[in-house]
C-alpha cells in the first residue's frame, strides 16, 4: 500500500514544554486508523500540525510524498487533506444541502459568485445530493442544520469535508457528545465512505475506536508508545497502565 500521510521526527515545543517529541507516523491509502491517548498526550497538537493549524518546531510532514510542512491550511485542503473538528462550525441557519454545497462550490471555484446560492448550480447540487445519500442524509437535505440532532450535524460536517475530495480525512472526536444510537450511525456512515480515502480519527470513546479502526496509534506524553491492531492494543500491558489506568499485573 502507498503512504499518503507521513511525519518524520515531528516535534513541537511551547517554551520548555515538549508536547510532540520526534513523532514518526505513516498512514496508508484507504487505511482506517485511530489515534488515542490520555489527556495531555499531545493528540490535538499532533493533528493541528498535520492540518496546518500549528507549526512544528522541527521535523517534516509529507502528503502523497510531497513536503507540506510549510503550507497553510487552505493549501493543504487543496492538496487533499480534510479535517473536521470536535466543535463544529457549520452554518446553522442554512439547510443541510446549502452547507454541503458551499464546500463543493469552493472546491469548484464558484463559491464567490454573488446573488446565487451555491446549491442553485446544477452540478454542485447534484454532487451535494450524491454525498448526502452516501451519508444517509438525503431526507434531511431541505432541513435547517439547527433542526437536526447533533449526531446528524456531525455527519453534515463529514459530508462537507468529503465535498473537498480529500485523500486523507482527519476526524476530531466524531462521536463526542453524540448519543450511542447516533454514534452507531456515524460509524456506519464512515464504513460506507470510499475505500481509497484514508481516515484518521482522534477519539476517547473506546467502543467507537475498536469498532472503527483497523490499526491504532497510542500517543503518550508526546511520543508514540505503541501501534498495532485493535487486538494487539487491547492486550498490551503498557496501554492498560498508561491509558486505561490499570496497574501492572504479575
Amino acid at each position: 500500500m502507498s503512504i499518503v500521510l507521513e511525519t518524520r521526527q515531528l516535534c513541537k515545543k511551547f517554551g520548555a514544554l515538549t508536547v510532540a517529541d520526534s513523532i514518526d507516523f505513516r498512514l496508508e491509502a484507504g487505511e482506517r486508523r485511530a489515534l488515542i491517548g490520555p489527556n495531555g498526550a499531545g493528540k490535538t497538537t499532533f493533528v493541528n500540525m498535520l492540518s496546518g493549524g500549528t507549526a512544528p518546531s522541527s521535523g517534516r510532514i509529507f502528503l502523497g510524498g510531497d513536503d507540506i510542512t510549510g503550507l497553510a491550511q487552505a493549501a493543504r485542503v487543496k492538496r487533499g487533506l480534510g479535517r473536521t473538528f470536535q466543535i463544529n462550525t457549520l452554518f446553522r441557519d442554512l439547510t443541510v444541502l446549502d452547507n454541503v454545497a458551499l464546500g463543493i462550490a469552493e472546491r469548484r471555484g464558484i463559491a464567490g459568485r454573488k446573488w446565487r446560492a451555491a446549491s442553485a448550480h446544477d452540478e454542485v447540487r447534484s454532487e451535494s445530493l450524491e454525498l448526502l445519500a452516501v451519508l444517509d442524509l438525503a431526507a434531511d437535505a431541505g432541513r435547517r442544520l439547527l433542526d437536526l440532532p447533533y449526531g446528524r450535524q456531525r455527519l453534515v460536517e463529514i459530508a462537507i469535508a468529503l465535498g473537498l475530495r480529500p485523500r486523507v480525512l482527519l476526524l476530531d472526536e466524531p462521536a463526542a457528545g453524540v448519543p450511542s444510537l447516533e454514534s452507531g450511525r456515524i460509524l456506519q456512515a464512515l464504513d460506507n465512505l470510499p475505500r481509497d480515502i484514508a481516515i484518521l480519527i482522534i477519539e476517547h470513546d473506546m467502543d467507537v475506536v475498536f469498532r472503527f479502526a483497523r490499526r491504532i496509534t497510542v500517543l503518550v506524553q508526546g511520543e508514540v508508545l505503541v501501534e498495532g491492531t485493535p487486538d494487539e492494543i487491547a492486550g498490551d500491558s503498557r496501554v492498560r497502565q498508561v491509558y486505561l489506568g490499570e496497574g501492572r499485573r504479575d
